[in-house]
């Protein structure tokens, strides 16, 4: 398991069994989100700060390479074909398109956006990238063989993570200023919206539990995780989120969550079928991107 720790610029690296913390791997300043590659074969951390995303082993947690000249990546994604590459530049207020050509990313498209560009999702055909823009509270669509901005959409307050449904109709998007997720319709020319979620206070990270039916959402203000059926678009159960509730995993046998308790600067585990958190493992300052190994799929 790896818990990224933003102000310590490392990842925690967590034994399954003992829960334990094992080694700290360096990365660079301020990582904030950490990817799998579609081919399952790296982990990726984006160091915002440092300009510069680390490379690390999934199965042997050992630094594979380090790529630099990437700037600002806050939020990192591939594409399903895993022929672009797409960051969210937080800080400098742009979202960057990369060719990659299965080693290497070239920059093609610079677009600038509103304030804050924030989390990234993109479609199962590989064709639009999606991008909440937190302080101007919008979001941004842009098509991925030409580079063009398709929509920007209003939307609510501090809009955060995005999470799209697997036939790619619907898309999520948590309002860390607000209560709740509101859910679009994006399989129009533009997106409309079709209703707004109540959770909890600061809804922020989406993780899907693999069924291909429900996601789970952090509620960073009210320290909880609501469980969402983006079938029937209800809130169908909830779970403990201790300490600023951030970014989750969630193990392959749908036993447990694994959450960065961020101002605990623990990664708790949650059990879900007592709805209780069983353990806590204490790690670095700020920790954010979580994932392990042992994951359940991503929709």
């Amino acid at each position: 398991m790896f818990v990224l720790n933003s102000l310590d610029g490392n990842v925690s690296v967590i034994d399954p069994v003992t829960w334990t913390e094992q080694k700290r791997i360096p990365t660079g300043k301020e990582p904030h989100h950490l990817y799998l590659t579609p081919d399952e074969k790296s982990v990726i951390v984006a160091n915002a700060l440092s300009d510069s995303l680390t490379f690390i082993d999934p199965r042997t947690a050992q630094i594979q390479r380090t790529v630099t000249g990437i700037l600002d990546p806050y939020q990192l994604r591939f594409s399903p074909d895993m022929k672009w590459f797409v960051t969210a530049a937080n800080r400098l207020n742009h979202v960057d398109i990369y060719r990659w050509d299965g080693h290497n990313a070239v920059l093609t498209k610079r677009i600038q956006t509103g304030k804050t560009p924030s989390h990234l999702w993109i479609d199962s055909k590989s064709t639009t990238v999606w991008a909440s823009i937190q302080d101007s509270n919008e979001l941004l669509s842009v098509d991925l063989a030409t580079q063009t901005v398709k929509s920007r959409t209003a939307v609510g307050p501090m809009p955060a993570d995005v999470f799209g449904t697997p036939d790619d109709k619907l898309l999520l998007v948590g309002l860390t200023a607000s209560d709740g997720v509101e859910v679009y319709d994006i399989s129009g020319p533009q997106p409309r919206l079709v209703k707004k979620l109540p959770t909890g206070k600061g809804a922020h990270a989406f993780r899907a539990l693999g069924d291909r039916k429900h996601v789970l959402v952090s509620n960073r203000v009210a320290n909880t995780i609501s469980q969402i059926d983006y079938t029937s678009l209800q809130v169908v159960g909830e779970f403990p989120g201790p300490s600023g509730p951030d970014c989750m995993d969630v193990t392959a046998d749908g036993k447990f969550i694994l959450l960065a308790s961020r101002w605990a600067r623990k990664l708790s585990v949650i059990d879900m079928a007592s709805r209780k958190v069983v353990k806590q493992v204490p790690v670095g300052k700020s920790p954010h991107g979580v994932w392990t190994l042992d994951h359940a799929p991503r929709q």
